[in-house]
């Protein structure tokens, strides 16, 4: 049985100040069949979380003028978006830094670099998640 043709196409937002990541967030979503937006950074992905409302968001937390914290807080903050997961991207891999996260509402934590097979899997996860299958 094949599972590629089950796998729903999601629509997954990448934010990230860093344009090699971006790029290479988008090249592994889209090998995986998903709908990618990117953003540079907090402001553009509040922009385009609202134009385009993603099924799911990579939101680096180190970037200027609006962190990954308060990206991710100011998202959570909109009833229409409280339940879109976040997942947050970070070099640090702190016990503080993943409970930070968990404070401001992200589902999920993933550290950079990450692989091919560690974006599509969270991907799936949240898929699967929507579908209510465990």
């Amino acid at each position: 049985m094949a599972t590629t043709t089950t796998a729903p196409t999601f629509r997954v937002l990448v934010v990230d100040d860093s344009n090699t990541i971006r790029r290479s967030a988008e090249i592994f979503l889209k090998q995986g069949g998903h709908e990618v937006l990117l953003a540079d950074d907090g402001f553009d992905a509040l922009a385009k979380v609202n134009d385009y409302q993603p099924q799911l968001i990579f939101c680096d937390i180190l970037m200027p003028k609006l962190d990954g914290y308060q990206t991710c807080a100011i998202i959570k903050r909109n009833p229409r978006f409280a339940d879109t997961p976040v997942v947050m991207l970070s070099s640090k891999d702190g016990v503080f830094d993943k409970a930070r996260g968990r404070m401001v509402g992200c589902q999920e934590y993933l550290t950079k670099p990450f692989t091919k097979d560690q974006l599509l899997q969270v991907v799936q996860q949240f898929a699967n998640a929507q579908q209510g299958v465990q």
